[in-house]
């Protein structure tokens, strides 16, 4: 079915649907990240569907989108509809020089660096350009930045400047199994194609890390949600929210749902904000007026039926308490996303991030490295295996350093060609 979207709407994406259905929250959230333009209405009655889309709400699979050319699709999942827009590319070269998977910061400061000196480079991104660091509303403390710049435009100008200098980015798919043939890195990807390289970056950084709480399934998308929320904080005006954690990315978080929320309370298991959080960010926290911080405070459980109406919490003293919300943040860290590489030779520490250089034991080496040399201090245990960002043990979670840390890889990449 095509619709034909009136003149204000030209141009940009239109989404429609349901309040708090998890299906359009997925979606509005993958559009904020690839910075693309839309507009969302929440249909909440029959008239205003047959308004807006020509039929009655039981008509309908929601979330609509109705794309720039009038074409209307109907619950789309991400995937389908990037390939819509035309984001979705096929890889055009049979043997890359270098694969990097993960396109946040670090995998895009590498895509940069590499293909602006010459070496052919495939980035895989299962999701959105950007990582944990393109859900941010505003990263302050990157040079070159004095008032700050959102993380999803950070990404997107990054992306543009790897895709300048002769970079493929191949969204939407992933790495499955995959092994070393034939001195090729060979890696089937979830659209059914093969990925093969003679040397490898993985910069998939972390997962968002889940409370543990048995009502976090039932309210994902109505209510709850992981990370800073960038997307959604313009649906909270005049609400009452909480925001989980202590570290920048919940600091951020609560700063930017102020400029909606009637409150934002942030909850933290230390006794302080200081001992994660930039001071920058904790000065305007403590002084800011919708703002009230309850330290030494954890979520020991989720209420509402539908939807979240509060949350129960329990301080270290044992007192426990109730409190209203509308909608509830996660910014707990991350855990490792590296399952994978169990049965691959990969070393990795107790909590499943790579090791790599430095850190890689003869007893790790053992049977799985085929140098003379030892690893290079970004590689891994696998010849040719680098590993950078988040997902690296012993990485310092700022954006800064997984940039830092991409460029370097790349020289160590150079080297390991040359000398294979």
């Amino acid at each position: 079915m095509s619709i034909v979207p009136p003149a204000p709407g030209a141009g940009i994406l239109r989404m429609y649907g349901r309040g708090m259905d998890p299906a359009a929250y997925v979606l509005r959230d993958f559009l904020s990240r690839t910075v693309a333009q839309y507009l969302w209405t929440e249909l909440v009655d029959d008239d205003g569907s047959i308004r807006a889309l020509g039929r009655p709400l039981s008509a309908l699979r929601f979330p609509v989108v109705i794309l720039p050319d009038g074409d209307l699709l109907e619950a789309p999942d991400p995937t389908t509809l990037a390939r819509r827009l035309g984001w979705v590319a096929e890889a055009s070269a049979r043997v890359y020089d270098l694969s990097i998977y993960g396109a946040g910061p670090a995998g895009l400061s590498a895509a940069v660096y590499a293909a602006s000196e010459g070496v052919r480079v495939a980035v895989i991104e299962r999701d959105a350009v950007g990582g944990q660091a393109g859900s941010s509303s505003l990263i302050e403390n990157y040079l070159g930045f004095p008032q700050g710049i959102p993380g999803a435009e950070l990404a997107e100008r990054a992306r543009q400047q790897a895709v300048k200098f002769g970079a493929e980015l191949l969204l939407m798919r992933e790495g499955g199994d995959g092994g070393v043939v034939d001195g090729h890195l060979r890696v089937a990807l979830s659209d059914g194609s093969l990925m093969t390289s003679r040397a490898n970056i993985c910069a998939t950084g972390v997962r968002w890390r889940r409370l543990g709480l048995d009502e976090e399934e039932q309210f994902f998308g109505a209510g709850l949600y992981y990370g800073a929320g960038a997307g959604e904080a313009p649906q909270c005006a005049g609400e009452h929210v909480v925001v989980v954690g202590g570290a920048n990315s919940a600091g951020q978080a609560a700063m930017n749902l102020a400029r909606y929320a009637a409150s934002v309370t942030v909850l933290v298991r230390s006794p302080s904000l200081s001992k994660n959080m930039s001071a920058y960010l904790v000065d305007r926290l403590t002084y800011h007026p919708a703002v009230t911080i309850l330290p030494n405070t954890q979520v020991t459980r989720l209420l509402g039926d539908e939807r979240i109406t509060g949350v129960e919490t329990r301080t270290d003293a044992g007192d426990d308490n109730s409190l209203f919300a509308t909608r509830v943040f996660i910014c707990i860290g991350g855990d490792a996303n590296t399952e994978w590489a169990a049965g691959t030779g990969l070393a990795r520490d107790n909590h499943g991030l790579l090791l790599t250089g430095p850190d890689l034991t003869d007893q790790m080496l053992d049977g799985v490295w085929t140098r003379e040399r030892r690893p290079f201090s970004l590689e891994t245990s696998i010849p040719g295996f680098f590993a950078v960002g988040d997902v690296r043990h012993g990485s310092i979670k700022r954006v800064a350093s997984a940039v830092g840390e991409g460029a370097l890889a790349v020289s160590y990449v150079h080297r390991f060609l040359a000398g294979e």
